[in-house]
């Protein structure tokens, strides 16, 4: 069984990309071009990372933003699962506090990552699409996500990691998507979707959830749930095949 800290090392590399804000009726806002490095030191025992954001002239001028941080650890916010796929977000959903969740896929030479925001009173706000390309490797993005493509029954696996236990259980799983399931989906440029809902509270349990179809009749879905009392209690990740496909 592969540790947290092992699957973030398969995250290691130099991606270039873009961060595009989405609002509410999926059109894109803004975006800026980006360059993350992921190296590791000290015999993988420590992870640097750097975040380059760029302004309209693109990765040949200064950047606007420059991010770096050293790791040498994960807190719980984060869930690291065995292929480098990840999901974070808030521990706590909490009143008049703003809410929000990441979500993290791999997928050899691409990375498609969605951030998820809410406002102080539980309502979305906008989404922050970032399309990833690991260097030199010329991998293309996915076609813009159609819902015809989700439709059917996807079997596959499941890891999930609760709040209480940081090993993940394995099982078998199957889910289906009827038109009806997609009215709750915004369809995303590269093949992902975001699903969440229009409020979050501190007095309902709910679940937030991000999809990738990183090839034709491969899904992955990562969820996060919530309790009552708007405690985090779980993620899982799903590797889903068609049915019959």
């Amino acid at each position: 069984m592969t540790s947290q800290w092992q699957n973030f090392l398969r995250n290691q590399g130099e991606w270039h990309g873009s961060f595009a804000t989405i609002n509410l009726a999926g059109e894109i806002e803004k975006e800026s071009a980006s360059v993350l490095l992921l190296e590791s030191a000290e015999e993988d025992r420590l992870v640097r990372f750097r975040l380059r954001r760029f302004g309209p002239e693109g990765k040949g001028a200064e950047p606007i933003s420059d991010h770096q941080q050293d790791y040498r650890s994960l807190g719980r916010q984060a869930v690291f699962f065995a292929s480098g796929t990840f999901c974070k977000g808030s521990l706590q959903l909490a009143p008049q506090t703003p809410f929000g969740a990441e979500y993290g896929f791999i997928d050899a030479n691409r990375r498609h990552r969605l951030v998820q925001l809410y406002d102080v009173a539980g309502r979305p706000s906008s989404l922050v699409l970032i399309r990833e390309f690991r260097a030199g490797s010329g991998a293309s993005e996915r076609p813009p996500l159609e819902a015809e493509q989700l439709l059917g029954r996807w079997q596959g696996v499941r890891a999930t990691v609760s709040a209480d236990w940081a090993e993940p259980e394995l099982s078998d799983c199957s889910t289906s998507f009827a038109g009806s399931d997609l009215r709750t989906a915004q369809l995303l440029p590269d093949g992902g979707y975001s699903r969440r809902p229009h409020q979050v509270s501190h007095r309902e349990a709910f679940s937030v959830e991000a999809g990738w179809l990183s090839g034709p009749d491969r899904l992955e879905r990562l969820v996060r749930y919530y309790d009552a009392s708007g405690a985090w209690l779980s993620s899982c990740h799903e590797q889903l095949n068609r049915h019959g496909g």
